[in-house]
């Protein structure tokens, strides 16, 4: 097995193939993507340098093939969106041994995906950018459902940190703890 180019950083941004796009959009009917440059957006509402933006607005249908490397921080933001409203789709190699896979992904206690979590593996690897070869990894679908967070139940635990989890939607924040007088 080549590592190298399995977990390799050469190459951060793969392509959505076009005919896997053209079927998500025309089931989710998506009206932004926020991971894009102005040569690879696949929708005409899209954001470069995403993080650095508001794209959490109630109601939207994003798309997000996000730079590899920056799996965590996307899915940190899409989770939020979805539970201020937004459906979120994100197309991420299917890593399931990752920190973000359990923290955004896959609740371990219950053995299943996180509640509003819905995920959709992909038989084969997909062929990114021309189509000519596959890609050296395995490929999955994340679909972070609209979650109101008024419907978040915030619970914490920790000392000189507080891994604080929504109990409805599993969705993990990291916060410094606030002394109780």
């Amino acid at each position: 097995m080549n590592t190298d180019a399995v977990f390799s950083r050469s190459s951060d941004e793969w392509t959505t193939p076009p005919d896997l796009f053209m079927a998500l959009h025309a089931e989710f009917n998506f009206d932004i993507d926020v991971a894009a440059t102005e040569e690879n957006c696949v929708v005409p509402g899209y954001l470069v340098d995403s993080l650095e933006k508001d794209w959490e607005t109630r109601g939207r249908r994003i798309w997000c093939n996000p730079p590899y490397s920056k799996i965590r921080p996307f899915l940190e933001r899409a989770s939020s969106a979805a539970r201020g409203g937004s459906l979120v789709v994100c197309l991420v190699p299917s890593r399931t041994d990752t920190r973000w896979w359990h923290d955004y992904v896959w609740d371990t206690d219950r053995q299943r995906p996180r509640d509003g979590v819905e995920v959709r593996f992909f038989k084969g690897r997909l062929k990114f950018g021309d189509g000519r070869g596959s890609a050296p990894f395995p490929s999955s679908l994340l679909i972070f459902r609209p979650t109101p967070a008024s419907e978040c139940t915030w619970v914490g635990f920790g000392r000189s940190f507080l891994r604080v989890a929504c109990v409805t939607c599993g969705a993990v924040r990291y916060k410094k703890p606030v002394p109780i007088p």
